[in-house]
Parts: C-alpha cells; structure tokens; sequence
C-alpha cells in the first residue's frame, strides 16, 4: 500500500487486511515485556489503533483522545500498537496521565508485516484505526494514507457505538 509521510511517499510491506478478513496470529508485547498474542488481545469487541511513533504529536494526541472515549465503551477492549519498545511505551504513559488504553509494542513488527502494514523505509507501522468482532473478524477499518493525519474518531466512535 502506497502512504506518505509529509508528503513523501513510502510502501508498506504490502495490502492491508480488509473488511471481513480475520486478523492474523500475531505476537506483541505488553508494558511488563511479557507477548501477548491475537487470543489473549480479542476476547470480545476491540478497536486497535495503530501509531508509527508514540512519542510524535498525532500519535500522543490520538492515544489520549481514544483513551478518553474508554469509559464510554464498557466491555470493549481498547488498544494501542506502536512500533516504540514497552519501555518508551511505559514512560509515554506515565508522562501523559494514559492509563485506560493499553499500549502495545510492535518493536518485532511482527503485528505491522502481518497486517500489511509495515514500513520498511521508517521501521514503522502505518497509522490506521480496526475495530474487530469477539471472532476477530474485521469490521471496521481506517487507513490514514497521510501518517501526519489524525483518523476519523467521530466516525470509528460512532461505530463502536452502533454496534451496541
């Protein structure tokens, strides 16, 4: 998939899953470095945000405003996946007051290439928003194609919403 990055193009490793697909098994790590696999993530309904990097503006500014929203959601999983290490993830968290949407670490970017979504030119994952089903199934989808852009929270919140 083509993106940009202030305007500078860059490829992701390559299509993204879509609509209806099933999310693949993927390995991430939580903030005390222990993995956490697809199962242990999706239980019930998820929205899994994506951010290249934690510490740059628009991806501190989606994090806080989706970790906002949690409250709102009872019995939806709340995630956020960078490519940033537990420990940078740790710290973020700590300095910025986010303690309801959990922050996971692609730092092997197993999750990025396996969702099409890795960059190999910045060792980031593409911005991009998926809210999936108990099953894992895909149901929602955003993919920012500007990494400098904010997603659609109003849109992907209202989702959430009407799936109750």
């Amino acid at each position: 998939m083509q993106v940009t990055m202030k305007s500078e193009p860059l490829s992701t490793n390559g299509e993204p899953i879509k609509i209806g697909d099933k999310l693949p098994d993927f390995q991430v790590k939580r903030s005390d470095g222990s993995v956490a696999s697809t199962n242990d993530l999706v239980n019930n309904v998820t929205l899994i945000s994506v951010v290249p990097n934690i510490n740059t503006s628009v991806c501190s500014i989606s994090t806080k405003r989706f970790n906002s929203e949690v409250d709102n959601f009872n019995g939806i999983n709340f995630y956020t996946i960078s490519t940033n290490t537990p420990e940078e993830q740790k710290n973020w968290c700590a300095a910025e007051g986010v303690s309801k949407m959990e922050l996971l670490s692609d730092e092997s970017f197993d999750f990025g290439k396996k969702m099409g979504l890795f960059i190999d030119a910045t060792k980031f994952d593409s911005r991009s928003i998926w809210i999936v089903d108990e099953n894992k199934k895909v149901l929602y989808q955003e993919l920012i194609h500007e990494l400098t852009n904010e997603p659609n929270y109003a849109k992907a919140l209202a989702f959430l919403q009407n799936l109750r």
